[in-house]
């Protein structure tokens, strides 16, 4: 068995993949709360934002941590095609819970669907980022611990959804996406947990795939600039109130110069 370190920059990964978790669980909730305020299209885009957002802070969360996994004995390379999937696959099961609830005429169905999709969503996107691991030895994993993580997931994504239907106020929301950070965190490091490694010996031969320095961290700093400057766009957008009280407030001037 190999040695696992889960944090080998210290808590610099678990710190800033937890800070992810945060940002995406913020943007995505504001989003929802934004789409739920909104009709037509714009709640369309309003949920398509906040899936992205939530899928994107996920992911980034899980292979930002993984930036700090290592297993003594063996080096450590992920294959491309199978990371940038368990991303597709968090986005698009994220928008399906998302769009369950942004959508759903009983709010107590959608919510138990949507959060029973999107956490196994999140908990397929982890599996499929630790299937895409290269090493010399052979991964096996503790059902138990496998099982727990999945059921984290799903409490995780439950919650977040019943935030985004039901916190409005900014400061709420931020004291939500808080509880969301640790919950997907303790999602993560459940399943990572559940790891074991059977190391070979390293004359195994070359592993194919992509080093996380040359792959996984300049994806991961792209993604979470899209989160930086996506939480800035809708920080400076208006609310529909806003919106609205824009326009009460030029009624009268548009009224006194007719």
């Amino acid at each position: 068995m190999g040695h696992l370190d889960h944090a080998t920059f210290g808590w610099l990964t678990p710190t800033l993949s937890y800070a992810m978790a945060v940002i995406g669980a913020a943007l995505g909730l504001r989003c929802t709360v934004r789409a739920l305020a909104s009709t037509g299209r714009s709640r369309r885009n309003w949920l398509l934002t906040a899936a992205s957002a939530l899928g994107t802070g996920i992911w980034t969360m899980h292979f930002v941590a993984m930036l700090g996994f290592g297993v003594s004995g063996t080096e450590i390379r992920y294959d491309v095609p199978l990371t940038i999937l368990s991303l597709v696959v968090a986005m698009a099961v994220v928008g399906a819970g998302v769009f369950a609830v942004g959508y759903g005429r009983d709010r107590g169905r959608a919510l138990a669907l949507g959060g029973l999709t999107t956490g196994l969503g999140v908990a397929s996107m982890h599996y499929l980022g630790m299937a895409a691991l290269r090493l010399h030895g052979e991964v096996t994993y503790d059902p138990v611990l496998v099982g727990l993580s999945v059921v984290i997931a799903v409490i995780a994504a439950t919650a977040a959804l019943w935030a985004g239907l039901n916190i409005k106020s900014p400061v709420a929301v931020a004291v939500a996406s808080l509880i969301m950070g640790a919950a997907v965190s303790s999602m993560h490091y459940t399943g990572m947990l559940a790891v074991g490694v059977d190391v070979s010996p390293a004359a195994a031969g070359a592993l194919s795939g992509a080093t996380a320095m040359q792959f996984i961290f300049p994806l991961a700093v792209g993604l979470g600039s899209y989160l930086f400057l996506t939480s800035a766009f809708v920080a400076l957008s208006p609310t529909a109130g806003e919106r609205e009280a824009s326009a009460a407030a030029q009624r009268p001037m548009e009224s006194a110069l007719r």
